[in-house]
């Protein structure tokens, strides 16, 4: 059933970035090795894409692993590696069954065969669906990208440079993006798209984001003003802070 919020066809954020943070603190505070965290944190993903269209996300981007965590023990990255192909080798159907496009951002040479045979799979065979679109950064730097259009790519416009950036060929600026965990940076994840994004810092560990924070998410994106640079309208009350527990 699709909730209210699309119903009612507000003010919806159809691109929605997420910043999964907090796996390995979450783990500690149970007194749980941090892989158990990441582990619980797969669950996550899944509940989030499972959410997404019901509020009118039409692409959701999610930073799975930056450039700068492999810098973590090797055991760790490891552990996460292993994940996510474990996580594509199970949810491929899912995806197919359910219209979901999936898109990979970073780099590839650092990863293993295994996983980039994975991945290029699952953009193949999952091509063709347009409900939802699943850009998922793995070896990613926003800077390294930009570095990419500047040096590699015959980029001349705004334009151009968004759809090099995509990963698929169509321009997704992001409207809303949300980090979990209680920071409050964007850590070097989508700067270009993210120009005119509304940020929102949740301290909702990433392991016990579900299906109505997301809605919550939603719901306050829709209490802000977006006004690009122009004046806003002044008869349009913002609503109250909306609690996140």
């Amino acid at each position: 059933m699709q909730s209210n919020l699309y119903q009612h066809d507000r003010n919806l954020p159809f691109h929605v970035a997420i910043i999964m943070d907090g796996n390995g603190r979450w783990a500690e505070r149970q007194g749980k090795p941090r892989a158990f965290g990441h582990e619980m944190g797969v669950g996550a993903i899944s509940r989030a894409i499972a959410a997404a269209p019901s509020v009118g996300i039409t692409v959701l981007s999610m930073f799975g692993f930056s450039s700068n965590n492999w810098k973590r023990p090797k055991a760790e990255v490891d552990n996460l590696m292993n994940l996510v192909l474990h996580y594509l080798q199970t949810e491929l159907d899912h995806f197919i069954q359910n219209d979901i496009r999936v898109v990979f951002l970073g780099r590839r040479d650092r990863l293993s065969d295994a996983l980039v045979q994975e991945m290029e799979k699952a953009e193949d065979l999952t091509s063709d669906c347009r409900t939802l679109t699943v850009r998922i950064a793995i070896d990613y730097s926003a800077r390294d990208e930009l570095l990419s259009v500047a040096t590699k790519s015959n980029c001349s416009d705004r334009d151009s440079i968004s759809r090099f950036l995509s990963g698929y060929d169509e321009p997704t600026d992001v409207d809303l993006m949300i980090r979990t965990g209680g920071e409050q940076r964007i850590s070097d994840f989508l700067l270009w798209e993210s120009a005119y994004a509304e940020l929102l810092f949740l301290d909702v560990s990433w392991p016990d984001f579900d299906g109505p924070t997301l809605i919550k998410a939603v719901g306050d994106f829709q209490t802000r003003e977006r006004t690009f640079g122009s004046l806003p309208n002044s008869s349009k009350l913002r609503a109250k802070e909306i609690e996140f527990t």
